[in-house]
């Protein structure tokens, strides 16, 4: 068996997330007080109570995504002895994910990358005034397909980029609200099955981020780093890496530039991964997988029983 863990990225929150785990074992409390002492914030209180709508603020729902996932790596770790070093061949997160996945290789501290990810979700937000941008989902197109429909929507200034290539006929565009409301108008034409408007903040993964990126690439600077004990999978390459300073270069390019999922996905079933564990709140990779790629066996861990499962398994 040859085993990858991936991190969800934002949308898969939910609230009362992490509460399960924080009442079955000590190891959750401790990531949940020590997240929370490093913002400075009670974000396990909006975790777990919400309101809905402070835990889908960027800022909040970023940290948190990432707190929920590192309670379940440190959850194997502390209560059932399971290193994620000796288990995994390779880690990978989606967007915010890939700072949760850096987490679990050893490369950033918790403390550390609770506080990136607060920056980072702060950064996007202030990069676009609201409702200037947004995102789109388009299905039934290829990710070479939808070159033309961004070509298409793109007007001068009023841009939109393909920003998540998650897998085949589901790519997701990012850029101005004029290019994302005539994606959607003139899709079909196409040959889109349909593209959907997302119920997002700002058009992230997109050049629009530019000054996020900046943001992102001088607190890199002030944050100590390890090489990675697992090897990672890029989200902008989709490629593996454990270097240190080439683990930072592509997070800082990933606020501007594609998620390359499928690729990532693509690589991991060429290297015969052959378990795929989605770590922390949702379903979304793992489903992602499931459709793919159904020679790999992919499952979500994020429940008390679906941890009991996983280490029984290990």
């Amino acid at each position: 068996m040859k085993y990858a863990f991936v991190f969800p990225g934002q949308g898969s929150q939910f609230v009362g997330m992490g509460k399960e785990l924080a009442e079955n074992f000590g190891a959750a409390r401790d990531v949940f007080n020590e997240v929370n002492e490093a913002l400075g914030q009670d974000l396990y209180k909006i975790m777990t109570e919400g309101p809905d709508v402070e835990l889908t603020m960027t800022a909040n729902t970023q940290p948190a995504l990432m707190a929920f996932s590192m309670a379940v790596v440190r959850i194997l770790e502390k209560e059932f002895g399971i290193c994620l070093k000796d288990k995994a061949a390779f880690v990978a997160g989606h967007s915010l994910g890939e700072y949760s996945a850096a987490c679990a290789a050893g490369v950033f501290s918790l403390a550390d990358t609770a506080k990136l990810l607060r920056l980072r979700g702060q950064a996007m937000q202030n990069a676009v005034p609201f409702g200037v941008g947004g995102m789109a989902a388009v299905l039934g197109l290829s990710y070479k397909d939808v070159g033309a429909l961004v070509e298409a929507c793109s007007n001068g200034k009023d841009i939109c980029v393909a920003a998540n290539d998650n897998s085949d006929g589901q790519v997701v565009l990012s850029g101005a609200m004029t290019a994302i409301d005539r994606a959607v108008e003139i899709a079909p034409e196409f040959g889109a099955r349909k593209c959907v408007k997302l119920a997002v903040s700002a058009p992230f993964h997109s050049p629009y981020m530019a000054p996020a990126a900046d943001v992102m690439a001088r607190a890199f600077m002030e944050v100590k780093a390890n090489d990675a004990q697992i090897k990672l999978i890029s989200n902008v390459l989709a490629e593996p890496l454990t270097d240190h300073r080439e683990i930072i270069k592509q997070l800082i390019a990933q606020v501007t530039g594609t998620v390359r999922w499928r690729e990532t996905m693509n690589f991991m079933h060429e290297q015969n991964v052959t378990d795929l564990a989605e770590l922390g709140a949702g379903k979304v990779l793992s489903g992602i997988a499931k459709r793919s790629y159904k020679d790999i066996n992919s499952f979500s861990v994020g429940s008390v029983a679906e941890i009991e499962e996983l280490a029984k398994n290990l």
